[in-house]
């Protein structure tokens, strides 16, 4: 809404006039109630132009987001969305001005609302912070709610994804572009590896980068982080332990951590990935996890639904809630089945203002899922090519659905879409 409204203005930073904010508000308005079910912005020091700059809306000032939580309360209609690292870059004592500004656009919406919640390690009580901030904010009669992750946030690495460590030396930038099995057959020969594990590296995040610093971070301190990556494995392993790790692994045999991850990467003819979760891990269980996914005023959500193209792959949040949390965990406790449904489709629907789903009610749209829950499981990602211009991205495919309807009429059938499309556009 910045870009489209100020333009070049926008992308460099500037603040928004009156002017451009009333216009905001006013398109924003218009976007709700021809359909849009809400208002979101983000302001994450992780999320980066593809020249490496903070993205426009990251430091929008008060009066401009303001503004367009207004237009929830003008449209009478939507939620309101935050994610935010709440100043976590510039110290502890910046959390509460940040929150503040979280309060007053929900005072200004009028609207529900829901944030992001992750255990972070530069703060790792921040999110027991926000969960007594939301506290406070019910208990004056705002409507505000957490969005749960369902396991770690992290990312994967390997041969084929959008960014791996051997990316931050010269000899593996050279041959990068070339097909993985040419790629593979060049890293294997030992005399590539030997010159590769001895040359310097060099910082992969700049000025004109779309690499967050948070990359160089963790390639500087590898061994230490080297403690949370593992081999994803086959089928999946999204809880494992930190005996499991690379550094544990690389100890064993005596070679360091980035010989380690170089050898890793090669197995399977280069398409294994390495699993690393940044956040939510921090205690090498879910642990913490489990409370925040019970406390009162959580939903789930936070999976990024395919946007992280080649560097994430979290669309399979909702059947691993109901494998992982509903059936198989074994380092704690699980959750029961019936609840988690409920979660993920009564009180998800209910909090976004869709009254016309989320029960099995006479009605009410039939959009059901058929599940072999003993068959439910979920298959290792891969990288397809099947965006436009051969575009790449993590795909992970589950088994297990015996059927998915919308509105009563079968899209898939026995873990195959059928060519139905009965969706319609949200009004």
């Amino acid at each position: 809404m910045r870009l489209y409204v100020m333009g070049d203005r926008g992308a460099l930073g500037e603040p928004a006039t009156e002017q451009d904010i009333a216009q905001m508000r006013a398109l924003a308005c218009d976007a709700l109630r021809a359909g849009a079910l809400g208002v979101t912005t983000g302001r994450s020091d992780v999320h980066k132009t593809t020249k490496g700059t903070d993205t426009p809306a990251r430091d929008s000032g008060l009066a401009e987001l303001l503004g367009l939580a207004g237009a929830l309360k003008d449209a009478g209609r939507g939620v309101l969305q935050v994610v935010s690292d709440f100043k976590l870059d510039k110290g502890e004592e910046a959390f509460g001005p940040e929150f503040d500004l979280v309060d007053a656009m929900a005072d200004a919406a009028g609207r529900p609302v829901s944030l992001s919640l992750n255990q972070r390690d530069m703060a790792p009580k921040q999110w027991q912070w926000i969960l007594e901030r939301v506290e406070a904010a019910n208990a004056r009669g705002v409507d505000m709610k957490v969005q749960v992750a369902a396991r770690g946030i992290g990312v994967f690495f390997g041969l084929e994804t959008t960014l791996n460590p051997l990316m931050s030396f010269e000899s593996y930038r050279r041959i990068m572009d070339k097909p993985l099995a040419e790629r593979v057959a060049i890293l294997r020969q030992p005399e590539m590896k030997a010159k590769l594990l001895s040359e310097p590296r060099e910082h992969l995040s700049g000025a004109d980068r779309a690499v967050p610093p948070l990359a160089d971070m963790v390639l500087d301190r590898l061994d230490f982080f080297s403690l949370r990556m593992f081999r994803l494995g086959d089928p999946p392993d999204y809880e494992p332990p930190m005996e499991r790790s690379l550094y544990y692994e690389a100890r064993e045999r005596g070679v360091g951590v980035m010989e380690a991850i170089y050898d890793i990467m090669l197995e399977e003819d280069g398409q294994q990935l390495v699993y690393f979760p940044i956040y939510n891990y921090s205690r090498f269980d879910f642990s913490d996890l489990h409370s925040m996914m019970t406390h009162p005023h959580a939903l789930f959500g936070l999976s990024d639904g395919g946007a992280h193209v080649g560097t994430v792959c979290d669309a399979s949040f909702p059947t691993f809630l109901l494998t992982h949390w509903g059936r198989d965990r074994s380092r704690g406790p699980g959750l029961a089945l019936e609840w988690l449904i409920r979660k993920q489709t009564h009180e998800n629907a209910r909090h976004m203002g869709l009254m016309d789903r989320g029960l099995i009610k006479p009605g009410l749209r039939a959009d059901l899922n058929v599940i072999d829950h003993q068959a439910l499981a979920l298959e290792r990602p891969h990288m397809v090519r099947d965006l436009p211009m051969g575009g790449k991205r993590l795909y992970q495919g589950a088994r297990g659905y015996l059927a998915t309807l919308v509105a009563g009429e079968p899209i898939l059938l026995n873990d195959q879409l059928t060519d139905a499309r009965p969706g319609r556009l949200i009004r």
